[in-house]
């Protein structure tokens, strides 16, 4: 079977170091306009439930720097689980594409399609969790390592509601020994099943804090990172959440004041400002999110070389010239030629 990024904890923790080291070198070799062609002539299959800008760019782009290409494919255009059972596209998909990248709605969706697909499956976010911006947030927390210390070292607090962000951000955190903290009211905070989970695959004496003090919770922290307090469906608790997190758990310049002077203010975007962050913090020398942005696209590049790659049929140069031979003799011999 193919191997899949369903889960950050599906993989060990070398694993994730040594895609982190690939995205390192694979972004290198973009910037010096070198990628290599790793998926010519391949393509990949995205399935988008939900509406993208820095998921879907940064694989599309993705996919044409490597060689390949990507097909954009929405509700309306697919019978996912309509008109046709949700294994039946992942079989009918698996046969046309060399891989598949879906951001769903609910997380027993990309389950199925990983289930009956016989190409690597992408979760590219769903209800429970967002394994690509986990990948690139952690690439991102290496970038921007404070001197004299390593990713194990790192303390990170995340400031805002318990979103897939926050799972995947938990998750990937403690997996590499950083120390991660979850800020939020006591309504909004991760629950139980999540810290179990981290727990379970924390490395070495990584801590997993949840707490509602904010000001205890960025004393030490060498990354903060927010998201948005509310998401789409959610729209009918703006007010009570509003009312919950603003403003202590708003993300100022004073509040980054209290944090280390070498502390990073990262966010996944979209950002709704003046909410969750205040545009002089999101903007601020501090802020580190654009370069987050960015590196979505060469985490997807690296994530793609990975899963992908390796499944691609490696052709002889002899037998590429062998079945062209065999297809241009019957084109001739048909008379197709002369036309």
């Amino acid at each position: 079977m193919p191997k899949n990024l369903i889960h950050e904890y599906d993989h060990s923790r070398q694993e994730i170091r040594n895609v982190l080291e690939l995205i390192r070198i694979l972004k290198a070799a973009d910037k010096s306009g070198c990628t290599p062609q790793l998926l010519k002539n391949a393509s990949l299959g995205m399935i988008f439930e939900e509406p993208s800008t820095r998921t879907r760019v940064s694989f599309e782009v993705a996919m044409e720097k490597l060689g390949g290409h990507a097909l954009y494919l929405k509700p309306g255009e697919i019978h996912l689980g309509e008109r046709e059972s949700l294994s039946d596209t992942a079989k009918v998909l698996s046969r046309m594409c060399d891989g598949l990248i879906a951001r769903c709605w609910k997380h027993e969706t990309i389950l199925g399609l990983a289930e009956h697909a016989t190409v690597p499956v992408i979760n590219g976010l769903t209800d429970y969790n967002h394994p690509t911006q986990a990948v690139c947030d952690a690439f991102t927390m290496w970038e921007h390592l404070p001197e004299g210390k390593k990713l194990e070292d790192l303390n990170v607090t995340f400031i805002s509601d318990a979103t897939n962000v926050c799972s995947s951000t938990m998750f990937i955190t403690t997996m590499l020994g950083m120390n991660f903290t979850h800020v939020a009211p006591k309504r909004y905070q991760a629950p139980k099943e999540w810290v179990d989970i981290a727990r379970r695959h924390a490395y070495g004496d990584a801590r997993i804090t949840i707490t509602d003090n904010i000001d205890d919770s960025v004393r030490d922290a060498d990354i903060i990172y927010t998201d948005l307090w509310w998401w789409c469906g959610q729209e009918d608790e703006i007010p009570d959440r509003r009312k919950a997190f603003m403003p202590d758990y708003q993300i100022t310049m004073d509040l980054l004041a209290k944090a280390p002077a070498h502390c990073k203010l990262m966010h996944c975007l979209p950002a709704s400002r003046g909410v969750e962050a205040t545009d002089e913090a999101l903007d601020s020398e501090k802020s580190i999110i654009f370069d987050q942005a960015e590196n979505r696209m060469h985490t997807q590049v690296g994530l793609l070389a990975w899963l992908v790659w390796p499944e691609l049929k490696k052709a002889r140069e002899a037998q590429k010239v062998w079945h062209e031979g065999r297809v241009l003799e019957h084109l001739n011999a048909s008379g197709w030629a002369d036309r």
